[in-house]
């Protein structure tokens, strides 16, 4: 079954998966009930903001029973990892955005003493459909691995600086070897990423492009936001409207709707090959950025309660397995990742073989590149 044929089936899923997210403070109650024997005691409510890829995360009924047996009912809404520190988080206990830089503009704004908790992270990739890989391949943009137990492609390389270079040239599909044929592959060769003023991958991937483009230097000051501006502005600006969440493009993706190429978090296809059927999975190829960016999700506590349920997270066994259960890679056990996604080594490159992790500028670097690469 293809993506497009299994649009129906993901549309229900989604359906169910945001209705539990209306039920999570509902559904927390009624398990701490059960586990205090009605007792009367109620749980702690912790009350926070988090990006959008972990919302299913929290609102899977068995990470809300997990949080109710320690005591904690857990009201999350979702955010723009770079958007949450204009929100008004006055009673809120948490905030968990995407990566270090964004809660490092958090921890400023909080007041709070206490440093951050990095639970578990996930690399940034590129999910394509197999007749983009194919031609990304034939024309030198990306490097595939052949399975040996599968007669098609479904992992594989995306070459930067090749890609980078075709970027600069306004490279349509049409000019690449191979891409007739193929009505679904036209237009301007991109990557749909979020928008970078608003949320952790998109700017994350503005951080991995202008180190690739800036002969591998982390941009530090104006200047050097000043030599990939151009560039930068041309990744963002060729896709229009860009959603400020990176659950609504994966979504769009594995519905086959829009764009052939898209950049999510690893986890969110970890998860989804431990959720489906083989047969589900459709002609889904993972691209590996040579030189990619993993995004340490990190929660600011803003209460003596957030601070309490990110060390849960970070500790607590039945947490960290559900966090994998949902494709996260937790912090200090790559072991447990090894374990739950050994069935899905075909996609998943399990030890990041061959992939550079390029630095990260600070905060106030970064969202100057962003405003750039939106022409702000």
């Amino acid at each position: 079954m293809g993506f497009r044929e299994h649009a129906a089936r993901v549309r229900r899923i989604v359906g169910i998966v945001l209705a539990v997210l209306l039920t999570v403070g509902v559904a927390a109650a009624v398990a701490a009930g059960r586990n205090n024997g009605d007792s009367g005691t109620a749980t702690t409510t912790v009350r926070g903001v988090i990006g959008s890829e972990k919302a299913e995360f929290f609102a899977d009924p068995d990470t809300v029973k997990a949080l109710a047996a320690k005591g904690y009912t857990v009201r999350a809404e979702t955010s723009g990892s770079w958007a949450m520190d204009r929100l008004p988080l006055k009673g809120y206990d948490f905030a968990f955005p995407g990566s270090k830089a964004p809660a490092d503009e958090l921890l400023r704004g909080s007041g709070n003493r206490g440093g951050p908790l990095r639970p578990f992270y996930s690399p940034l990739v590129v999910v394509a459909h197999r007749n983009a890989a194919e031609v990304l391949a034939d024309n030198g943009l990306a490097r595939l691995r052949a399975d040996g137990g599968s007669k098609f492609t479904t992992r594989g390389t995306l070459l930067m600086s090749p890609y980078l270079a075709a970027a600069e040239d306004d490279r349509t599909w049409q000019q690449l070897k191979g891409a007739d044929g193929h009505a679904e592959l036209s237009g301007t060769v991109f990557i749909t990423s979020t928008d970078p003023v608003a949320s952790n991958s998109g700017a994350l991937y503005l951080a991995a492009a202008s180190y690739v483009a800036d002969g591998g230097r982390v941009a530090a000051d104006a200047r050097a936001v000043d030599r990939t501006a151009p560039l930068m502005r041309k990744l963002v600006q060729v896709q229009g409207a860009q959603q400020t969440g990176s659950d609504a493009p994966f979504r769009d993706f594995i519905s086959g709707v829009g764009n052939p190429l898209a950049l999510v978090y690893e986890s969110q296809v970890a998860s989804l090959l431990m959720h489906s059927q083989p047969q589900e999975v459709g002609d889904l190829v993972v691209l590996y950025p040579d030189t990619t960016v993993s995004s340490d999700h990190t929660l600011v506590p803003l209460t003596a309660q957030g601070r309490e349920l990110g060390e849960l997270l970070a500790t607590d066994p039945a947490l960290r397995k559900l966090a994998v259960r949902h494709g996260f890679r937790p912090q200090g056990a790559a072991a447990e990742f090894i374990a739950a996604t050994a069935d899905h080594t075909a996609y998943i490159d399990q030890r990041l073989t061959g992939v550079r992790q390029a630095p990260v500028p600070t905060a106030e670097v970064l969202r100057r590149m962003a405003h750039r690469a939106r022409g702000r």
